[in-house]
């Protein structure tokens, strides 16, 4: 199914009836919930780096402390990271790792989580880590899982159910942390300036998005950076000295973002329909990196588990400095937000305003789909 839009009034109006309450969506019972395909870095990776030889691994504790087994499951997070939030709201069971092996049969109609910790947008993002799953492999893993469905259930209903599935991508930060500003004189912060390094990533973006409409994806949520600046890794190696975000780094957020949600108004026009939205991570961060007691956290600097100034340094294991009570802190280690934190973010992709989510929120879209 393609979805389309039956005009701008139309949607509105839905929005509308969002905000009054009178239209809403709620998960059924008796209806299969829809799939869902994850693609992008560790914020959304659900254990594909587990079965790689890399050192982007989240397998150890305390990583998975809070998850309901207590136990590391590759999510760089102490509990659930966002896909599985999104999976929860939308009536599903979390999406496993496209590598899993428990990945076949009907858990296939599930969808995947073909994401993998310390990929970019660009393919030299992240050498360092050595055996990831780059995004192109990601959208090869894609089209691999299509012929595996169609195995399964016929070239028809795949096409069914890929068309009408939900998508998250999260890509970009990685760009900057681990390439661009990852030593002094990166080669690729010789080879551009910060605006047309940003350019270029975008132009290599609407690329990605392009190809994954070519295989079907309709509805695709599209996240910014967070406040790359912000995190208590660049905190911590950058020496802030009371805990103010990276100038250089928070630049690099504010020219990306932008330019981003250019991109997916651009590419919606030019196809007609609302395939892409634009989710505003850095302004989700924001809110409770500025006010975090308005959200109940004790701090939004330092990280729950790590070492060195703002638990910054290194990476988060059994040594590091460990919090008793994760609820009070936003970030769970030197990069990534704790589940808490991750609900906050979530609960905004549901119900968020256009300002979160343009142009509309997973609540409308499932309202939206629900009709067609």
């Amino acid at each position: 199914m393609a979805y389309t839009s039956s005009g701008p009034n139309f949607m509105w109006i839905i929005v509308l009836g969002l905000a009054l309450g009178l239209v809403h969506y709620v998960p059924r019972a008796e209806a299969a919930p829809r799939a869902f395909f994850v693609f992008g870095d560790s914020l959304v990776d659900n254990g594909n780096n587990n079965y790689l030889a890399t050192t982007a691994r989240a397998d150890s504790p305390p990583y998975g402390i809070d998850y309901p087994t207590h136990r590391p499951t590759g999510r760089f997070s102490n509990g659930f990271n966002i896909p599985d939030l999104i999976s929860q709201s939308i009536g599903a069971e979390s999406t496993l790792p496209y590598l899993s092996p428990e990945l076949n049969g009907q858990r296939l109609l599930v969808g995947a989580n073909f994401a993998s910790a310390g990929i970019g947008i660009l393919n030299d993002t992240g050498i360092q880590f050595a055996n990831i799953i780059r995004i192109t492999q990601q959208l090869q893993y894609f089209q691999q899982y299509q012929q595996r469905v169609t195995g399964l259930i016929g070239s028809g209903q795949t096409k069914r159910l890929v068309n009408q599935a939900l998508v998250l991508i999260t890509l970009g930060g990685n760009d900057f942390v681990n390439n661009y500003f990852l030593v002094p004189y990166s080669a690729r912060s010789r080879q551009y300036n910060l605006p047309d390094y940003v350019r270029y990533l975008i132009s290599e973006y609407q690329k990605i998005l392009q190809k994954l409409y070519d295989l079907g994806a309709r509805r695709v949520m599209v996240t910014g950076t967070g406040p790359l600046g912000c995190v208590p890794a660049e905190l911590g190696m950058r020496g802030s000295r009371n805990g103010e975000c990276i100038p250089e780094l928070q630049r690099a957020a504010a020219l990306f973002n932008p330019q981003l949600v250019q991109i997916i108004n651009n590419l919606n026009s030019k196809i007609g329909s609302t395939i892409f939205i634009a989710v505003n991570t850095q302004l989700m961060h924001m809110d409770f990196i500025s006010n975090p007691q308005a959200f109940g956290f004790t701090t939004s600097k330092i990280a729950c588990c790590g070492q060195g100034p703002y638990n910054g340094i290194g990476l988060c294991t059994t040594v590091s400095n460990l919090c008793p009570n994760r609820n009070l802190y936003a970030f769970w280690d030197p990069f990534h937000p704790s589940e808490k934190a991750n609900r906050i973010i979530a609960r905004q992709i549901l119900a968020g305003t256009p300002q979160y989510m343009h142009p509309m929120n997973l609540s409308t879209i499932m309202a939206l789909d629900s009709m067609a």
